[in-house]
């Protein structure tokens, strides 16, 4: 028979243990926070709401599009949902407007001692050698002018020619001469009426003859003008 060398002490102790460990109360359990539904999105929902105030719709679109797909079951989603379509719609308005913007070119110098402003924007043609530049211009002694300017040996015209033209695809005629200065240009007669046409339009086109070359169709994307950049000239004293 083996001695038993557990003391009386001993055993007492892990008696007292294992009371202690069953009578202790669980450990509290560690409150739950709120689903993921309510907080995927969160910081980009806000970045979209404020882009929406401040009608940067080129920027929100992408925020929200990129809020469904990464989290589609999300209330952020649910929400952006509700706007995205018109949103991304006037995101493609807006970058189309811009781009169309950025076709005209404004300038004001001085020319002859007298004040001058320049608005123009280049045909449509992809190679940049075959492009006619259309030019507003104002100057505070000679007046208003509207002309083509091209390259090489300039237009064919002779005395008051005419035109075929179009404004969005309304037809019509423009009389127009050759500078006697002799530049590649070719001005348009009615200028005043021309600008209230092109103003109002969104593309312009007019069929020109160059000089030893074959006739052809000018394009000129003329949206984006912005009449405020060329305002009228005081008349110098």
């Amino acid at each position: 028979m083996q001695p038993n060398f557990r003391s009386p002490a001993l055993a007492l102790a892990l008696t007292i243990l294992a009371a202690c460990s069953q009578s202790q109360p669980p450990p509290a359990a560690v409150p739950a926070g709120p689903p993921a539904s309510q907080t995927q999105g969160k910081k980009e929902l806000e970045l979209y709401r404020q882009l929406l105030e401040q009608k940067s719709y080129e920027l929100a679109a992408p925020i929200g599009a990129e809020i469904v797909q990464k989290f589609p079951q999300s209330d952020a989603a649910k929400e952006v949902q509700q706007t995205l379509a018109d949103i991304t719609a006037k995101a493609g308005e807006d970058a189309a407007r811009r781009r169309l913007e950025r076709l005209w070119s404004y300038q004001a110098s001085k020319e002859s001692g007298a004040e001058q402003i320049h608005a123009s924007i280049y045909s449509s043609d992809v190679a940049a050698d075959a492009r006619v530049r259309l030019i507003l211009r104002r100057h505070a002694e000679w007046g208003q002018s509207v002309y083509l300017f091209g390259s090489g040996k300039g237009f064919e015209c002779k005395g008051l020619c005419s035109l075929d033209a179009s404004f969005d695809d309304k037809p019509t005629k423009l009389a127009a001469y050759l500078p006697d200065t002799g530049e590649p240009a070719i001005f348009i007669k009615d200028d005043k009426a021309f600008i209230a046409k092109m103003a109002a339009a969104k593309v312009f086109t007019v069929k020109v003859t160059e000089k030893g070359k074959a006739p052809r169709t000018l394009k000129f994307e003329v949206g984006g003008y912005d009449a405020s950049k060329f305002p009228p000239l005081k008349k110098s004293k």
